[in-house]
Formats: C-alpha cells, sequence, structure tokens
C-alpha cells in the first residue's frame, strides 16, 4: 500500500472509531512504526487534519472542529495517487476520442451514461464486469514518494525546490516552476521552468529524492512552448527539429495500419494501388524506427532520406550478424556451445 492509501486508511480507522491505538492502527496499515509516525505527522502538520493523543483514552482521536456530527473533514491537497491518476486522465482521454458511431442514442452525455452503468446494480451489467478483462491499459505502478508533493505545488501553481540524481547519480538541487505532469511509457515526467538555468527542462519523478514546495508563485509558460521543447503529445523524442516521416505500407497491412495511431498528429491515405501512406511526426529517430522494423518488408520509408538511411544501416547490420547462422544440433535446438 502507497502513502496515499495509508492516508486514506488511517483517516477512514480515526472515523470509525472514537479512539484508536498506535498498535491498532500499526496492526491495519502493516508497517513500522517509523512509518506510521511519518503518516500521521504529515496528517497534522502538511494536510491539516486534526488528530491528537488522548492520554486518559490511550489513543489517537480526531479533535472537535465545531462542525456538525455528520459532516466530514475534508482533506485539501492533490489526494490522488500516480496510479489514480493514470486511471482519470486514461478515462478521460478514451472517452474524449469515443466514436458511438450512432448506437448510443440517449441524450445522455457519454462520460454520465458510462459512470451510471459502472455503479449500476442491473444482473447483466454485473455479468458484463464479470467477464469482461482489459489486459494492459492501466498498469499498478508503485507511487514516486514525492508525487502528491509535486501534484500539490503543480495544481496550486507553486515553485518547487526538487533534489534529483543526475545520469551520475550525483544530487542537484534546483529551485523549478512546475508546468505539467506526463506520464510516458509507464513513467512519470515534471515538465518544468529550471530558474538557475533559465531553461525548460524535463525531470524524471522517480530520479527526485526530495522536493519543497515554495511559498512563491511559480511562472506560466505556455502550452505551445511546452510542445516545441518536449514534442507534441510526446511520441517523439524531444531532441532537434520536428521531421514528418514518409511510410507506405503494403495492401497486406494496409487496413490494420490505418486503425492505429502512431502519434496524435498523424496524417494517412489508402492509396490506388491498395497501399497506405502515413505521414508521422518525429524528433529523434530511434522509437520510430522500432515501430518500423516490427513491419520488416511490408512497410518503406519514401522520406525523409535521413531516417530512410538509417533504417538503411539498421537492416545491413541484421543481414551481416545473420549471414552466419548458428550451430543447431540435431533436433534444431541451439547447441550449448553457442551460449558461451
Amino acid at each position: 500500500m502507497d502513502q496515499t492509501g495509508r492516508l486514506y486508511k488511517i483517516d477512514q480507522l480515526l472515523r470509525q472509531h472514537k479512539v484508536i491505538s498506535f498498535a491498532a492502527l500499526q496492526a491495519e496499515l502493516n508497517v513500522s512504526r517509523a512509518t506510521l509516525k511519518r503518516d500521521l505527522d504529515d496528517l497534522r502538520t502538511r494536510l491539516k487534519l486534526p488528530i491528537e493523543w488522548s492520554r486518559a483514552a490511550g489513543g489517537y482521536r480526531l479533535a472537535s472542529t465545531g462542525e456538525p456530527p455528520t459532516s466530514t473533514h475534508e482533506l485539501p491537497g492533490l489526494w490522488f495517487s500516480s496510479t489514480e491518476i493514470h486511471a482519470l486522465m486514461t478515462m478521460k482521454q478514451l472517452l474524449s476520442h469515443l466514436d458511438t458511431g450512432g448506437l448510443i442514442i440517449n441524450p445522455v452525455p457519454v462520460a454520465d451514461r458510462l459512470n451510471a452503468l459502472l455503479t449500476s446494480e442491473d444482473i447483466e451489467l454485473q455479468e458484463l464486469r464479470q467477464r469482461v478483462r482489459i489486459v494492459g491499459l492501466v498498469q499498478e505502478t508503485p507511487t514516486p514518494r514525492y508525487f502528491e508533493r509535486i501534484g500539490l505545488a503543480l495544481v496550486r501553481r507553486k515553485r518547487l525546490v526538487l533534489v534529483y540524481a543526475d545520469a551520475n547519480d550525483t544530487p542537484l538541487e534546483w529551485e523549478i516552476s512546475p508546468q505539467r505532469l506526463v506520464h510516458f511509457r509507464g513513467s512519470w515526467h515534471l515538465e518544468a521552468w529550471c530558474h538557475p538555468q533559465a531553461e525548460l527542462r524535463s525531470f524524471a519523478v522517480d530520479a527526485i529524492t526530495d522536493a519543497r514546495v515554495l511559498p512563491n508563485s511559480a511562472i506560466e509558460v505556455a502550452d505551445d512552448k511546452l510542445d516545441a521543447q518536449f514534442g507534441p503529445e510526446y511520441g517523439v523524442f524531444a531532441n532537434g527539429r520536428v521531421r514528418w516521416a514518409r511510410l507506405q505500407f503494403n495492401r497486406e497491412k494496409a487496413s490494420s495500419v490505418a486503425n492505429v495511431q502512431w502519434h496524435p498528429l498523424q496524417q494517412g491515405k489508402q492509396q490506388n494501388d491498395g497501399s497506405y501512406l502515413l505521414r508521422v511526426p518525429y524528433m529523434d529517430p530511434r522509437e520510430l524506427m522500432e515501430k518500423i522494423l516490427q513491419y520488416g518488408a511490408l512497410c518503406q520509408v519514401l522520406g525523409p532520406a535521413s531516417l530512410r538511411q538509417a533504417v538503411t544501416d539498421e537492416v545491413a547490420q541484421m543481414a551481416t550478424i545473420y549471414q552466419s547462422a548458428a550451430p543447431l544440433d540435431e533436433d534444431g535446438v541451439l547447441d550449448d556451445t553457442a551460449l558461451d
């Protein structure tokens, strides 16, 4: 259970019990004494939950705030884990691109309709929830240690001081103005204006070893400038100017490629001979080449010349490797000596 989940659980336990002992909290959460003390301190100081220790009662409880007994104390701050935000934004993006094809004729907005269906007690819908699985759409990843603090500064538009490990694991301290959090290839990245360097930089959140929120307001950088620096919608490496690849797929793959999104800004058109011409933006060719090589001879790079040459060189190196076959035994199994 990550810290966000633990803080939720502590809040829930405090509301369920008038008083709960430290030992009972520790047993429920299955954490060390130091971790529980740190979580309680975070709830008190950073999130302002009115927790008090009662020596007479022998445990922790929520102090009276003068609110009606039926009301709940609303915890401030960015109260989502990285996985929850990933799931939330994935759902938002899927809904925004949903093409109903005229099948949904109910005038209720799609998001409201789906939310109602997900919580419905209808027998058929319960069966649907049990029988349908989505594999690989959202993967559970550990919440980076300072994710909530970074998110809090991001949405409140405050500056941060980050301690960040560089490529040589040397700790560096930067004052930044956070701009956007981006989930890309299974990792969170923080796009920010770096004040000491006076430039835009991207920080891998996993490499941040400390984060402190400052009272100073963050400066604002326009989205078009962020896109120009880091690549529009990602999907391209941020290094150099944007180029447009022209890729031609033969008729065998035309229909399947036409239904795949390589990049949000791509352009595609079916050709008269049945092939499919795809134009896709890129900066550094490495990521794009990985996709191209998956199709082998079924895809031809028409341009630009630099990308075509890069693919040609890669294919030539592959051909050199495969010119001499690996030794096989009589059963077609790789000989042990080939593994030495």
